[in-house]
């Protein structure tokens, strides 16, 4: 049998620990498919300026391979993480997120609790960061009370921190003959909410049989389609300082949902 091709994703332009950082994580979400996880494109080597990972033939998405991969999702979700915020193993230093060639760094320290982890190391660290750039400095006192509320563990729910993909994007989903294949992560102890709502976000195929067979595999806590919003808050503030334009608005408008 022939050796499977290989795929070199190139991270010159990015900073210097990128692809460490991306491989880490990688390696970490793997160790959930022995009991059932989510499949993780396979690293073949990793370098200061490439890594490289098998190369998957796409296929089209199937809504059997949406019912397999939603509750391998939840299988990965349930491998854990030893603390909201605790970055992969294997890595002590911040992540990263957004593309290759210009990500941002973003800050992965163990928190106690989600809420306060989510309020000082996504919404206050974003906010930062584009006022930095001379976004928001007319609604920073909107997202701070967003931070508040979440700060003060009115959005906790008493669930361990799980073992998440941290930027599930559509584009970060493979689909290929044998099911949905995960690329391209920011992994770290989370909420599992916040994989779901980045796959919402920009409507993964087949979402709807996704989220169901993930909430069979794994119950969702009573009201996860209200705090959507809330976990989306922190790409489209990504999108917002790295792109600009309509995000910025968009941001806004969401945060005064939570505020």
């Amino acid at each position: 049998m022939s050796e499977p091709r290989t795929y070199r994703k190139d991270t010159s332009a990015a900073p210097r620990g990128y692809s460490s950082w991306e491989a880490a994580g990688l390696l970490w979400l793997a160790e959930a498919e022995e009991d059932g996880g989510a499949s993780i494109a396979e690293l073949r080597d990793v370098d200061t300026t490439h890594i490289d990972l098998v190369q998957y033939a796409p296929a089209p998405a199937t809504n059997l391979a949406a019912d397999e991969f939603g509750a391998a999702l939840a299988a990965t979700h349930a491998a854990g993480a030893p603390a909201f915020g605790a970055p992969p193993a294997r890595w002590s230093s911040h992540g990263f997120i957004g593309p290759g060639e210009s990500p941002m760094p973003m800050p992965v320290e163990p928190t106690q609790t989600w809420g306060a982890f989510f309020a000082e190391q996504r919404i206050r660290h974003l906010l930062r960061a584009g006022r930095a750039k001379g976004l928001w400095e007319e609604e920073g006192e909107l997202f701070e009370q967003v931070a508040a509320r979440l700060e003060s563990g009115e959005f906790d729910d008493g669930r361990p921190p799980a073992r998440i993909h941290g930027d599930l994007w559509a584009g970060n989903v493979l689909w290929t003959s044998s099911g949905a294949v995960l690329i391209d992560p920011a992994a770290h102890g989370g909420h599992p909410e916040t994989d779901l709502a980045m796959l919402l976000l920009f409507t993964a195929p087949h979402i709807a049989r996704i989220i169901a067979a993930y909430d069979e595999a794994a119950p969702l806590a009573d009201g996860w389609q209200e705090r959507v919003g809330l976990h989306q808050l922190f790409p489209v503030m990504v999108h917002a300082v790295i792109f600009g334009g309509g995000y910025v608005r968009q941001s806004v408008e969401m945060a005064r949902k939570y505020a």
